[in-house]
């Protein structure tokens, strides 16, 4: 039985490739300093992997920004605009995930969506109708090359590469009048010389991922996919190739290994268990080694051995204990390193808690078990047997009330239609009101006051007054640039789900369990690990105080119970919607205090709900069910003139505009700037009820939008939606942007939305 990883960690331990990145990109350190870091954090990974006796260590997993742009520029999938800019390797990797604005350059970055159902941000590849596939980069091979060095065998090492169809269905045609899946045949043979010239170098094993093979793959891709692997097994003979799919099940999909052979396949036994039964009756007639995901790589919960144990009793039962391979389901990527990094939390909740490093040891615990060591089972059974009763997890009240909830408790008094009328004369905003989406600049000198505070270097008073005058500072600045309606700027924040973990009981945070969300953006994401509930005001007195230095209105600023869901890890004990709707509640309190101390409009942010969908179209309608009423839930308490602003980032959201308006909420922002307002070809086929706001520049880049590409995506979005339901805005936070980029996007966006109102509306009324 072999022990093998899907991917790592890459950040390192105190996040250092992401402190490495920023210095390089802001010119304090040069690239031999990047790379140094990069090649630390690679080395503490390969030995800490090789000391845990994995049989399979990743190599090629790690990764400076994204591991599909990585792709992207080892097959030489560049957009053209800039390879015009003369400069290495490293700068222009960085220049498509980050855009160029320097010397006379002007380009932007290239599009960013999220990486499945996860929170991980990729970097979408744009592909051409002739596209052109070669070999551009050496990462691969060069990373391979130094762990033969370090590593003491070279059988050990397992490069891993996203597999050909997965590439082609995560990119996008920049072209009109061809598929994607039509450039397979351009695509595969340079995929053959890759695994071959790794073969050539002493590579026994190589990981192609293909999670494709969870969706519900279309003709197209399916016929792609046979047709890529028929010709890679046949010419890259002697090399062991793991196929690895994960995050659902890939039964409806087994079919398609009939034709072909490679060394092993990868399932996630995790998100779909009952796929075993169906996987291992395929593979009575297979010769293939089957790989079981079997520790959970997307939470932080103890495995269950017992659990464990069956399923891989079963296999080997079937298929014999030669044939059989054990795994975490996933990459490693979408959990903290290591849980001895943190000393705050109560003992009974982080004994059920284990981390990337933890959980590349659970696999020499059952592969012991399997050996005969009965105590390694026992012992793990009785430590996840005592927290079932413990007093800080369960709260009886907080359960009853989250499944007694009455259709009152889910909708607004009185339809879209009539609660505009009634806020569009409380309000007298003008045509394209402008706004953010609530963060700006979080400067080193903010973190430091919050670390100070938390550290109790500064009293409580002390750390108010300075917060106060930040946000005063930032409302003066939205006045100055004469925004619409201004945000307080959440100074006092550190992330908009970790903030709320401070506040709600049954939820922590915790000290150092960074995951990185993208590029050098790492997040904290809190744990939930008990029944939620609020526990007194969490935002009231900073917005209303915010609003009582202002006569412009001044936005509340609420994350959405799921997102705070979504971005977290999440109780494993009790299903999922309990959870949500005792978060809703929770929010719903929240949501009534702002109203009730003043604040005319409240944003409850979802930019989550999108990623939450499973990935099979069977299964979206109980997701769809339980999620709506959640946030419905936690908005719908409030008054008919209390507008209810809503906000959804980086996803595809064409194929679900209709529950997206099931959601009710007065205005919804999103992103559209990155795919130039693609997402409005969605309002052809639907017309979404409600007001929104498009994102009309991207913050996720340091350049500045010109007025007049503005007022274009402006002019866009007037084509498809009524002018007067749009809103101008950015498409998401500002928080992690420089206030120089920050103020003249700000001023170019309100110009672009002041000339629309010219141009535009007398145009529209002509």
């Amino acid at each position: 039985m072999l022990k093998h990883n899907l991917g790592y960690p890459r950040i390192g331990i105190q996040r250092e490739l992401k402190k490495a990145c920023e210095a390089y990109w802001s010119n304090k350190i040069d690239s031999n300093n990047l790379f140094e870091v990069g090649k630390k954090i690679r080395k503490e990974n390969w030995k800490m992997q090789e000391r845990a006796n994995l049989d399979l260590i990743p190599c090629n997993d790690f990764s400076f920004y994204d591991h599909v742009l990585d792709m992207s520029l080892l097959l030489g999938v560049i957009p053209e605009s800039y390879l015009s800019i003369p400069m290495n390797n490293i700068d222009l990797y960085f220049s498509m995930a980050r855009g160029f604005q320097k010397n006379g350059w002007d380009i932007k970055a290239m599009e960013m969506t999220k990486w499945f159902n996860t929170n991980y941000h990729y970097i979408v590849p744009e592909f051409n109708k002739n596209q052109k596939f070669s070999i551009y980069s050496n990462k691969i091979f060069d990373e391979f090359e130094e762990s033969k060095r370090l590593l003491n065998l070279i059988k050990k090492i397992k490069p891993v590469l996203i597999g050909p169809i997965s590439y082609l269905f995560l990119g996008k045609e920049k072209n009109k009048y061809f598929h994607r899946m039509d450039l397979i045949e351009n695509l595969v043979p340079v995929y053959i010389q890759i695994i071959n010239k790794l073969k050539n170098k002493g590579v026994h094993w190589i990981q192609l991922d293909e999670p494709i093979l969870v969706l519900d793959m279309s003709d197209k891709e399916k016929e792609a996919f046979q047709y890529a692997y028929k010709k890679i097994s046949k010419s890259c003979l002697g090399i062991n190739i793991l196929l690895a799919s994960y995050f659902d099940g890939i039964s409806e999909n087994i079919s398609l290994f009939k034709d072909f052979f490679v060394k092993a396949l990868h399932i996630d036994l995790i998100e779909d268990s009952n796929q075993l039964k169906k996987i291992l009756n395929f593979f009575r007639e297979s010769k293939m080694l089957l790989s079981l995901g079997i520790i959970d790589g997307r939470n932080i919960w103890k495995n269950n051995y017992s659990n464990s144990i069956k399923k891989i009793e079963k296999t080997i039962e079937v298929i014999g204990e030669n044939r059989v391979m054990i795994a975490p389901n996933c990459s490693l990527l979408h959990v903290p390193i290591d849980i001895e990094s943190e000393h705050s939390i109560h003992i009974d909740v982080k004994n059920r808690m284990s981390f990337a490093k933890q959980k590349i040891y659970e696999l020499n615990d059952l592969e012991n078990i399997i050996k005969g060591n009965k105590n390694i089972l026992s012992n793990n059974f009785f430590l996840l047997e005592k927290t079932k009763k413990s007093s800080i997890i369960h709260n009886q009240k907080v359960k009853e009330r989250a499944i007694q909830i009455t259709d009152k408790d889910i909708k607004r008094e009185n339809s879209f239609s009539i609660r505009q009328k009634k806020q569009k004369k409380k309000f007298c905003l003008p045509i394209f009101p402008t706004t953010t989406i609530g963060s700006f600049p979080q400067t080193k000198e903010i973190r430091s006051l919050r670390n100070k505070f938390r550290k109790k270097e500064l009293s409580k008073e002390e750390y108010y007054k300075k917060i106060k005058f930040f946000i005063v500072d930032v409302i003066r600045k939205q006045e100055k640039i004469d925004l619409d309606v201004l945000v307080h700027g959440e100074f006092e924040r550190t992330d908009m789900v970790e903030y709320f973990s401070y506040k709600l009981k049954g939820i922590l945070s915790t000290e150092n369990g960074w995951v990185q969300s993208y590029g050098s953006r790492c997040v904290k994401p809190p744990i939930i690990y008990g029944d939620v509930s609020r526990n007194g005001n969490i935002t009231v007195d900073w917005i209303s105080f915010a609003q009582s230095k202002t006569k412009k209105l001044m936005k509340g600023m609420v994350t959405g119970p799921v997102t705070i869901l979504q971005w977290s890890f999440v109780r494993d004990d009790q299903p999922i919607y309990h959870t949500a709707y005792q978060i809703a509640w929770a929010m719903r309190e929240e949501v009534l205090s702002l109203e009730k101390s003043g604040i005319k409009i409240i944003q409850i942010d979802e930019p989550a709900i999108r990623e939450g969908l499973p990935l099979k179209k069977k299964d979206w309608k109980f997701y769809f069910n339980w999620s709506i009423k959640a946030f419905r839930l936690s908005s719908s308490g409030v008054k008919d003139e209390t507008q209810i602003h809503t906000h959804m980032c980086y996803s595809e959201f064409n194929d679900i505009f209709e529950h997206i308006a099931d959601l009710d909420a007065d205005v919804i922002t999103m992103e559209t700037s990155r795919s130039k307002m693609e997402l409005l070809q969605a309002f052809s086929i639907f017309s979404y009820p409600n007001e929104i706001g498009p994102g009309v520049y991207d913050i996720h880049s340091p350049r500045i939008p010109t007025v007049e590409e503005i007022f274009n995506l402006i002019k866009k979005a007037s084509k498809k939606l009524p002018i007067k339901n749009i809103w101008v805005n950015p498409d998401c936070g500002l928080k992690t942007r420089k206030w120089e980029e920050v103020l003249e996007s700000l001023k170019n966006m309100t110009k672009a939305a002041k000339m629309a109102r010219i141009k535009l509306i007398n145009k529209s009324f002509s």
